[in-house]
């Protein structure tokens, strides 16, 4: 019998082409006369949050703009925030820009009027109640941020990425307009793009799969894996924009159902320690991971291959696993995700340090359908060296 599951999402989703002329509707609709737009230097260079803004500028709306997010987010930038916007009367939150913009947004939402702080909330539904009303308006196609209850924050002191997890940090409404990611740099496309399917991937392979996750997560893969090519070669190509952020989406949705498992335990450290962006972290070490949990997920890993289309049934399970793993090593290598991690900083003497951080990030790897001691940990990373 299936194991009990649960699975929230946000509040409303709106999608497709000038999907974002609903702003306006929804400021309305809520009454909203005081809102705080937040976003990062890179979005607001590329004047969307000025876009946006003009379809809410003949509403009688008070609106304070903030575009100084830090990229992968430490706590006490957050702290920070918190302290700056404390006692702000907002009555909705607007965010626009990538995962870590819509995290910090989502943090603030219940934060701003708050008497706690960030590092009181890490955990599991650590949030006491609701915050303010948040719009997340993804201009990347990769975290799913906007679906999940989840966001990640550094420690700066422990060289770890956590996540904090609740309920209450759900999004009320969530715009995805394919062209609002048109602008993406071609590697915040390729890493976010890859981070996606590693969502709906690790999300089905994990113990906590459920029908919930397993039907997002594989139409989610199906989506992803043919147009994040396209995505990266041709920018302009809408329809492989709307298909990522759709993707994307899923992926948020698979992984609130169930989970992701090691990669993502693998990365937290890299992108702690050395600063590795999300994305590619785990575009870096998807390939060895996947090479360790092959024994236990070969017949997943066939199932994977039909669905999205590399393969036929008529092979063998392990020709068409086999097939999987060459695929995926082509997916990285296409987008020219960057796999060296020296260039980085990082060193085979860093090996040791990476190990003992990842082995603690239990959440994720009690996940994994394949049980990892600290030797397969180790051995992982020194895989990813050897791939490069």
């Amino acid at each position: 019998m299936q194991q009990e599951f649960r699975f929230s999402t946000a509040g409303r989703i709106i999608s497709g082409l000038s999907a974002a002329d609903a702003l306006s509707e929804i400021v309305e609709a809520r009454s909203a006369k005081r809102i705080l737009v937040l976003s990062d230097p890179n979005v607001a260079r590329t004047d969307l949050v000025d876009a946006l803004l003009r379809r809410i500028r003949d509403l009688n709306v008070e609106t304070t703009v903030f575009t100084g997010i830090i990229p992968e987010p430490p706590a006490h930038h957050i702290d920070e925030l918190q302290t700056h916007f404390r006692g702000e009367s907002y009555e909705l939150i607007v965010a626009i820009g990538g995962g870590s913009v819509l995290d910090v947004a989502k943090l603030l939402a219940v934060l701003i009027n708050a008497p706690f702080q960030v590092s009181d909330i890490v955990g599991t539904e650590k949030v006491p109640g609701p915050g303010i009303p948040l719009v997340a308006i993804p201009t990347t196609a990769g975290t799913g941020s906007e679906v999940t209850p989840n966001a990640i924050v550094t420690l700066t002191d422990e060289h770890l990425k956590v996540g904090i997890v609740s309920s209450h940090l759900l999004p009320s409404e969530v715009i995805l307009d394919p062209a609002l990611t048109v602008k993406m740099p071609p590697l915040v496309t390729a890493s976010t793009g890859v981070d996606a399917f590693i969502h709906s991937l690790e999300s089905v392979t994990s113990n906590k799969a459920n029908p919930v996750c397993n039907a997002v997560g594989y139409h989610s893969m199906k989506l992803i894996f043919p147009a994040l090519p396209i995505a990266y070669d041709k920018p302009d190509d809408l329809n492989a924009r709307h298909d990522m952020l759709l993707g994307s989406m899923l992926g948020g949705m698979a992984l609130t159902a169930a989970g992701t498992t090691a990669v993502h335990a693998l990365s937290y450290p890299l992108g702690g320690t050395f600063g590795i962006p999300h994305g590619v972290a785990n575009a870096m070490l998807l390939v060895p991971v996947m090479e360790y949990n092959v024994g236990t997920l070969r017949e997943d890993f066939a199932e994977i291959a039909v669905a999205i289309g590399i393969c036929s049934r008529e092979l063998s399970t392990k020709e068409r696993s086999d097939r999987f793993i060459e695929a995926l090593k082509k997916f990285v290598r296409d987008v020219n995700i960057p796999t060296d991690l020296t260039q980085y900083g990082v060193t085979e003497n860093d090996i040791e340090d990476l190990t003992i951080a990842a082995s603690k990030v239990t959440r994720l790897l009690d996940n994994n359908r394949r049980r990892l001691d600290i030797s397969d940990i180790r051995a992982m990373y020194e895989n990813a060296f050897r791939t490069q």
